[in-house]
């Protein structure tokens, strides 16, 4: 006996949607040839799948055994078919993954944990660092793929995909007196004193850009 694994599918899907216009559409198949199929298999099997009604297709008591036990091989073809393809994968090599801190907890570890659940044997290496060490990375191919924030200017060499808008927003302590101010305006963050990043920083530069676009000097008070 040669049964075709296809046939097989056709069997399950009839047999979920109690008809074969229903099954095709959901297999994207013609009924013609799903139909032709289930009669190959019928053959093969040397008894009938199904009565056929004006309501749709009903198992046939044999049928309906076979198809419980039919359904449970398929589901081990398909576990065996994903064991496989995650050895290849993890034997292939690793997936090499650059992140900035900001957007580790984020973004990247539910990421790594979705694709630990689909793909078990999957390794990866993990690169923590600023914006400006990880696009350098990816420029030498040293990563694969990274998150971090999308420069204003983005090299030609490489693509980005945004993921999430984050806003970089000025926190001040309570009672401030820029708080009492109605209309705030950007000079008068100028004599303000200021906690920001490094230079290698992109938000920093961000801020010193805004600064410039304005006329405004950039800051030189304490940096952190």
């Amino acid at each position: 006996m040669a049964l075709r694994l296809d046939d097989v599918d056709y069997f399950l899907a009839v047999a979920e949607h109690g008809q074969v216009r229903r099954a095709a559409a959901a297999l994207g198949l013609s009924q013609p040839a799903l139909t032709k199929g289930l009669q190959r298999l019928e053959k093969e099997l040397g008894f009938p799948l199904f009565e056929r009604g004006s309501r749709g297709m009903t198992l046939t008591p044999v049928a309906e055994q076979f198809r419980q036990r039919t359904k449970t091989l398929r589901a081990s073809l398909a576990d065996a078919i994903k064991e496989a393809a995650d050895l290849h994968l993890g034997a292939m090599g690793t997936l090499r993954a650059g992140v900035s801190p900001l957007y580790a907890e984020r973004l990247f570890v539910p990421a790594v944990l979705q694709l630990h659940q689909q793909r078990p044997a999957a390794r990866v290496r993990l690169m923590i660092n600023l914006n400006d060490a990880l696009l350098a990375a990816l420029r030498l191919g040293d990563l694969d793929l990274s998150i971090n924030a999308i420069p204003k200017v983005l090299p030609d060499d490489l693509q980005a995909l945004p993921l999430m808008s984050d806003d970089l927003c000025m926190v001040v302590r309570e009672g401030h007196p820029l708080l009492s101010r109605r209309h705030l305006r950007l000079s008068d963050l100028v004599d303000a004193q200021w906690i920001l990043p490094g230079a290698a920083v992109a938000s920093r530069r961000g801020v010193e850009a805004r600064l410039a676009e304005a006329g405004l000097p950039p800051r030189t008070l304490p940096s952190r």
